[in-house]
């Protein structure tokens, strides 16, 4: 397969394309900074590609699905994953409303910029999918205080994957948000009980399976059980 990991460079990103590479899969990653790891990574497999740029930064979207278009690459998976988590220990009263806004600009609003440029790639191949790493966070029925930047993006990221999954229904594309569970990373922190490989592999277990939805809401935790919404 041909997997576009979006946000690759550390924690679950990392853990998502290095778990592609291993299945023999080809592996385009978006990065915003290289490292040690992604060295390593570039030097050890020829079927790994790097791409670098933001995803607030439309116009480099744009022209690298372009750029793929003309070579005539297209995707049987897209997984928006970049993100990130702020304003944690803030209250209302506190809260920094441009922090919130970048929230939303990468967790929610980047998978859209992806997703809108990148979807004429993925519609040339059949039961495509395109995986939206969201969280337990975006659960309205089962919030929790707190975390507003985080969980607001999260909400709406989910609401995202429901309308593109109408919207794609005729066209054997499956649209899931998955929330991976609680990871040991940078974002997760050393007290979270998964180690983001764990999950990796049992995301992929789920591409595999290509799970149908039609009757129930697309979110999903790593094993494939329903989320509230």
């Amino acid at each position: 397969m041909n997997i576009l990991v979006v946000g690759g460079s550390r924690g679950l990103g990392v853990a998502l394309v290095e778990y592609g590479l291993k299945q023999g899969h080809r592996v385009f990653a978006t990065i915003r900074n290289s490292n040690a790891y992604i060295s390593r990574l570039r030097e050890q497999y020829e079927s790994l590609q790097f791409i670098e740029w933001d995803v607030t930064d439309e116009a480099a979207i744009k022209q690298t699905a372009s750029e793929l278009e003309q070579k005539g690459i297209s995707f049987d998976v897209i997984i928006n994953n970049a993100a990130i988590l702020n304003e944690r220990d803030n209250d209302i009263e506190h809260l920094d409303l441009e922090a919130t806004l970048q929230a939303f600009n990468i967790n929610t609003l980047g998978p859209v910029r992806v997703i809108k440029h990148f979807l004429k790639l993925i519609k040339k191949n059949k039961q495509s999918l395109i995986v939206n790493i969201s969280s337990e966070a975006g659960s309205i029925t089962n919030t929790y205080a707190g975390d507003y930047a985080y969980g607001l993006s999260k909400v709406a990221l989910n609401l995202f994957t429901e309308k593109l999954a109408l919207a794609l229904k005729e066209e054997d594309i499956e649209v899931l948000s998955i929330h991976p569970g609680w990871m040991h990373t940078d974002m997760g922190g050393k007290q979270a009980p998964l180690d983001p490989n764990q999950t990796a592999a049992a995301i992929y277990q789920l591409m595999s399976a290509r799970p149908t939805l039609k009757d129930q809401l697309h979110f999903i935790d790593y094993q494939g059980k329903p989320m509230d919404i």
